[in-house]
């Protein structure tokens, strides 16, 4: 069985592409436990003062926004999952906790400046694939129950059945497909750009499969896909 896949033609346009695909069972997700908060808070704190005066100085940033540019999306109307998080972080001080699954991928995310997608498996039909929207397809964003239309050429996720899992490639995840408190299966990606992202992609994956052992338990397998190796079967 397919689990995972990017487009042939993503896999042409963006030949420099590494994505990390992590497949989570058995999980206990919930609040995060105080050990987690404690390692989230002292993250958050560490990247502050790590922070560049331009975020477009960070080259895992710098990548995403030359990525959104190919695809027709302006990067500064739209920003990337963790130029958002890291735009929070340097004008609020903090990120809020959501659940143990949801923090440590944002944990993850600000450390090495990559998006990270945490989705639940129940939410999803067959294959997901990352591909150049046809027009057709419609969007539910988080906090809302109202579909938006998506662009020809926008790069989505997208399971068998139609749904869009995620939108401009790594802006925002679908309601649908969050990971959520009761959340026991997951498919995760973390994905890079930029000219070393192979290398970040994959001590992320590694960081956070640690790091999910260790605070909601499970099972976990990964694999690291590129431009050579577009599919993860299961």
């Amino acid at each position: 069985m397919r689990i995972f896949q990017y487009d042939p033609e993503i896999g042409a346009q963006f030949p420099n592409f590494a994505g990390g695909i992590i497949i989570g069972s058995g999980i206990q997700n919930g609040p995060s436990p105080a050990a987690l908060l404690a390692e989230y808070a002292a993250e958050q704190a560490a990247r502050r003062e790590q922070l560049p005066e331009s975020l477009g100085d960070i080259p895992a940033l710098a990548g995403w926004r030359t990525a959104f540019r190919r695809f027709g999306v302006e990067p500064t109307k739209y920003r990337s999952a963790p130029e958002s998080l890291i735009r929070r972080l340097a004008k609020k001080g903090d990120i809020p906790s959501i659940n143990a699954l949801v923090d440590a991928g944002n944990l993850v995310s600000i450390r090495y400046a990559l998006p990270i997608a945490v989705i639940d498996r129940r939410a999803v039909q067959g294959t997901i694939t990352v591909h150049f929207a046809g027009g057709s397809e419609q969007f539910t964003n988080l906090g809302t129950e109202a579909s938006d239309p998506i662009p020809v050429g926008e790069v989505i996720f997208t399971d068998e059945a139609g749904m869009v899992v995620a939108r401009r490639w790594c802006w925002r995840q679908s309601a649908e497909s969050a990971a959520v408190a009761d959340t026991t299966d997951v498919l995760v990606t973390i994905e890079a750009q930029h000219e070393r992202g192979h290398e970040d992609v994959a001590r992320a994956v590694a960081d956070l499969t640690e790091l999910f052992a260790r605070h909601v338990g499970g099972q976990y397998t990964y694999a690291i896909l590129d431009a050579n190796r577009l599919c993860l079967d299961g």
